[in-house]
């Protein structure tokens, strides 16, 4: 089993689960995403886990808890039913999470540097106004690990972080956190020439 990590400013807001895996304690690189229901990640929470076949685009889904428990080609869930779990796999990839604690909405997107040029997070802030009717103060978004230069020569998590501002979104976090910088605890698919598992990143709305 891996560690997790948690960011304060997901922590703080009511009705709110989340969490990040990192580096299995185990020999073998297992991809986190094949597996969620079996990671344990919010215990005594009954969740319906919903993930998708990543392509590095910018599609967005809006999943329930009747929609399939994988969605293909898209790379990032919305949702606002509790009990639904949002789940990305990410090994260099940024883990965007997007939480509108008003309107109880998430989304949960998957930016590496094709997503990122794409706008992806941008995408998911977009259906959220639309279809929920989010207001971008409101949201709270934190960037997760990633790779960062210089182990990369794109500092894509710059670009996401100035495509939320442009956004209107003000509670903007980003852990800092460079994967390649710490293979003891994360999974870096560049600085392990992709020979390497991965780790999962989730949300879910509850209700308390």
């Amino acid at each position: 089993m891996s560690s997790l990590d948690f960011f304060s400013a997901l922590t703080s807001l009511p009705g709110l689960l989340h969490a990040h895996t990192t580096r299995l304690v185990t020999p073998s690189a297992v991809r986190h995403a094949d597996h969620p229901d079996q990671l344990g990640l919010f215990p005594g929470v009954p969740v319906a886990w919903k993930t998708c076949t990543q392509v590095h685009g910018a599609e967005v889904a809006v999943v329930g808890a009747d929609s399939p428990a994988v969605t293909a080609e898209v790379d990032a869930l919305c949702t606002d039913e509790p009990g639904v779990a949002l789940g990305i796999s990410v090994a260099d990839c940024c883990a965007v999470y997007i939480a509108d604690p008003v309107r109880r909405v998430i989304g949960l997107a998957h930016s590496g540097r094709k997503g990122s040029e794409q706008n992806i997070a941008g995408q998911v802030i977009s259906l959220m106004v639309n279809r929920w009717g989010s207001r971008p103060c409101d949201l709270v978004v934190q960037l997760g690990p990633c790779i960062r230069p210089p182990h990369y020569e794109v500092d894509f998590a710059t670009m996401i972080r100035e495509q939320v501002a442009c956004a209107g979104v003000v509670h903007l976090h980003d852990c800092g956190i460079c994967t390649a910088s710490d293979l003891s605890r994360y999974y870096s698919y560049r600085a392990e020439k992709g020979q390497t598992g991965r780790m999962m990143a989730a949300l879910c709305l509850h209700s308390d």
